[in-house]
């Protein structure tokens, strides 16, 4: 009887284990199907609101339109690297401005979540809690942490998509007009689609005070869609990249080192009355000593 039930046992694992390879390279083919040229149109919409207050006035809908490079910065077995560029103003003579990163880890257990306040709480998950996902961190402009969350690739029906709901911060078109709540409660879908992707969104705008259930103020839907154009189009912004992609791999790994303390993170909002970005997009900030120091400056000891 063993010598009949082992092999069939053998053949099983690996068989599975096959499946678990294919699936994984078709979540790759996924995330990097997000790189290229893209006509990129910005939805957001406040859909229903639940404060008490008479004089509540909800957030405009907002539509924006835009070209935006997604380059493909690391492409490991583990790790994929896609960092965004948009490309406005003349074609010829095109502005180049330094858009967010997202990087994809495959069954990744270390994790910042958002908090409120500018702090992101590290935790660190089990294994077999991670098994066959993918965490999407997401990065603002200067590289520090914006949001992340972890969940499987779906490959269904002809659709290949990925979804998650995790705390974030205001995005920037809320944070400089609203202060009436101080987190976002992201839930993002992003699918692969015959035209490009889609980043789909469904938040809730929270309320967080320490000691007190979370108040959820108001919903908002989000509807961004990425039609995939010539990558002749966003010539300017892959030149861009080129000549500046070494400044950033330094920006880039002085952050890696503190994420790598794995230990909770807050950071200041300015510094000298200057935010972190325009710190890092000046040109005095080429050197490796000049960018640890100023990001430096923001951690909160």
């Amino acid at each position: 009887m063993k010598t009949f039930v082992y092999p069939i046992l053998a053949l099983f694992i690996s068989a599975n284990a096959l499946s678990q390879s294919e699936k994984k390279q078709k979540d790759r083919e996924a995330i990097k199907n997000m790189c290229g040229c893209y006509e990129v149109t910005f939805n957001f919409a406040e859909t229903f609101n639940y404060s008490n207050d008479s004089l509540y006035k909800p957030s405009k809908t907002k539509v924006d339109k835009g070209l935006e490079w997604a380059q493909l910065v690391t492409d490991e077995e583990d790790k994929i690297s896609i960092q965004h560029l948009l490309q406005v103003g003349d074609p010829n003579k095109p502005y180049i401005v330094k858009h967010w990163r997202q990087d994809w880890l495959y069954e990744n257990t270390d994790l910042y979540t958002y908090n409120a306040n500018n702090e992101w709480v590290y935790k660190q998950l089990e294994p077999s809690e991670v098994e066959g996902q993918w965490t999407q961190k997401v990065y603002q402009v200067d590289d520090s942490p914006r949001y992340e969350g972890s969940a499987s690739w779906v490959h269904v029906d002809g659709k290949s998509y990925w979804e998650n709901t995790t705390p974030a911060p205001l995005p920037r078109r809320e944070y400089t007009t609203r202060s009436d709540y101080n987190l976002t409660m992201r839930g993002n879908r992003q699918e692969i689609t015959d035209y490009g992707w889609v980043h789909d969104q469904d938040n809730a705008k929270i309320i967080r005070e320490e000691g007190k259930d979370d108040i959820v103020l108001a919903k908002e839907k989000g509807y961004n869609t990425y039609v995939k154009v010539d990558d002749s189009r966003c010539a300017g912004a892959s030149k861009w990249w080129k000549e500046n992609q070494e400044k950033w791999a330094l920006v880039r790994a002085k952050w890696d080192e503190i994420y790598g303390r794995n230990t909770t993170l807050q950071l200041e909002k300015k510094v000298d009355n200057k935010v972190l970005y325009k710190y890092l997009f000046d040109k005095g900030y080429e050197e490796k000593a000049k960018i640890d120091g100023v990001i430096e400056s923001f951690v909160k000891k």
